[in-house]
């Protein structure tokens, strides 16, 4: 199914846009599940399996948005440099504030990107380790990385 045809039934099925009956969320609320992916990629080749969907997938803006907030990425960018104690974490990203780096370690911890270790010895020592879920975030970064590189003003 080329792009075009895709577009006319993703339209077709949208006579009203401002509908939304269960039929449109069942069709068009998991994309990722229910639509099949473009033969040959979409229109850039840039995204092989690309689907259209004209309604935002939940679990990307959930990603995006829990990555995505202020500092976040820069942490987690300093922390797959090797970054490990809060000190490393603060001197590698110029101009956050202890209490925004301290509330976004505590989030990414809840998120399970990265975990908090204390030593046990005298004086103790805290350790940040990402995870493997944190870890799995690097070719997102470097992607975001190559991006900005490319197009920064």
């Amino acid at each position: 199914m080329t792009l075009t045809e895709v577009k006319k039934v993703t339209n077709s099925k949208l006579t009203d846009p401002v509908d939304s009956s269960p039929s449109l969320d069942a069709a068009f609320g998991k994309a990722i599940e229910t639509e099949p992916a473009l033969e040959g990629g979409d229109e850039a080749g840039s995204n092989p399996g690309a689907v259209l969907s004209p309604h935002l997938c939940e679990v990307f803006h959930e990603a995006v948005e829990r990555i995505g907030r202020r500092w976040t990425g820069a942490i987690v960018q300093v922390m797959l440099g090797g970054a490990s104690r809060y000190c490393e974490i603060r001197g590698a990203i110029p101009g956050i504030s202890d209490r925004l780096l301290t509330e976004r370690l505590k989030e990414l911890e809840t998120e399970a990107i990265l975990t908090r270790e204390v030593s046990g010895d005298r004086p103790p020592q805290v350790f940040y380790r990402l995870s493997e879920k944190g870890r799995a975030l690097s070719p997102v970064l470097d992607s975001i990385t190559t991006w900005a590189h490319r197009w920064k003003a």
